[in-house]
């Protein structure tokens, strides 16, 4: 038998998180004198792609996060992107690194994101990070793709047990649909 659908508010669950993420600012700022720092690359124009960076600037503010953003040419060579990538790691008020995906075709988007430190990969895409993710029993990823996390973060907070039960994963794209396999 079929159980029964339960509609879950993810605005309203996106709205707490986010005031819980902002209380866990302010205390590490207060305790420790640290602002977190969040570093976003945009290549080129695509409106998808500054939609996406626009909204992970607007939530970083909204909970106090420095931010630090890179806007490059969709001509940017690879070596010119991987130096800016490496000039973010160097910095200490960055903790965290995103380059909006997808990027130019003439550009290697494994390169690039195996350039961001790994403590320093906010998107979960560094090879260690999905590595850790796929494997059983291993240590942990430090970071998991964001929609596949917020997908079961949302499953959790609603108390709705996967353990046994059947899920579809429409797509098997790196960034949702592999790692949301994985996690479920």
């Amino acid at each position: 038998t079929m159980a029964e659908a339960k509609l879950i508010d993810g605005k309203a669950t996106a709205k707490t998180i986010r005031g819980e993420i902002k209380a866990a600012v302010e205390q590490l700022k207060e305790e420790h004198k640290i602002v977190p720092g969040l570093a976003t690359v945009l290549v080129g124009s695509r409106r998808d792609s500054a939609t996406y960076v626009r909204f992970k600037k607007k939530a970083a503010a909204e909970v106090g996060f420095h931010s630090v953003d890179v806007k490059l040419e969709d001509t940017v060579t690879e070596e010119d992107l991987i130096n800016e990538v490496k000039k973010l790691a160097e910095d200490p008020t960055v903790h965290g690194i995103l380059v909006q995906l997808p990027l130019p075709a003439h550009i290697n988007e494994h390169k690039v994101l195996a350039s961001i430190p790994v403590e320093k990969d906010v998107d979960g895409f560094h090879p260690l990070n999905i590595g850790n993710l796929c494997l059983k029993g291993g240590d942990p990823p430090l970071a998991i793709p964001c929609t596949p996390a917020g997908c079961v973060e949302l499953l959790q907070r609603e108390k709705i047990d996967t353990k046994g039960k059947t899920a579809v994963v429409i797509g098997r794209a790196n960034i949702v649909g592999v790692p949301m396999g994985h996690l479920l």
